[in-house]
């Protein structure tokens, strides 16, 4: 419904009414507005970057492939996408929307993959002197590309183009931190 409709012409009333609980209910399982939109940020961080989870048996880069999800179906990616452009667009006009997709966004997802990281690197997997920094190069290689910086709008390669610029960044981030 956020997508649908915008956050401010989403009330609780119609979230109420869509789901076919009562608005009692739904207070119950989400305090306000804002928590409902807090949970669906956490979903979408997760449809965007698959942590966490267990990669320890798979090669580095199935692992990273697994995790930035590059195998996501259509639906699911167009999904990702729309989630994307509601949060660009909203932002501009309720900035606490900014903040919360923000924290709960990338910056969750950043240390995540920074926890994961300092992770392989305990396994010698990889050598990697600062992981914060080497989850912000990986992530702005494979994301940079998202939003168009000059026009403020999204542009993310879908399917093959999106799989193939996705093998890329990671083909060039795991040469560089491989052990040796």
């Amino acid at each position: 419904m956020f997508i649908e409709e915008g956050y401010a012409r989403t009330t609780t009333d119609k979230v109420a009414a869509r789901c076919k609980i009562s608005k009692r209910t739904l207070y119950r399982l989400f305090s306000s507005k804002e928590d409902l939109l807090a949970a669906v940020v956490d979903a979408h961080r997760q449809s965007m970057l698959d942590l966490p989870g267990y990669y320890d048996d798979l090669p580095l880069t199935d692992a990273l492939e697994a995790i930035f999800m590059i195998d996501i179906d259509a639906e699911a990616d167009r999904e990702r996408v729309a989630f994307l452009r509601f949060a660009l667009m909203e932002s501009a006009q309720f900035p606490e929307i900014d903040t919360l997709v923000r924290q709960r966004g990338p910056e969750m997802s950043l240390a995540l993959l920074a926890d994961w990281f300092a992770h392989q690197r305990t396994l010698g997997r990889i050598e990697i002197d600062d992981v914060d920094s080497a989850a912000r190069m990986l992530m702005d290689m494979i994301f940079g590309a998202v939003v168009d910086k000059t026009r403020g709008e999204l542009e993310w390669p879908g399917g093959d183009k999106r799989k193939t610029y996705i093998r890329r960044c990671i083909h060039v981030f795991i040469n560089g931190i491989r052990s040796r």
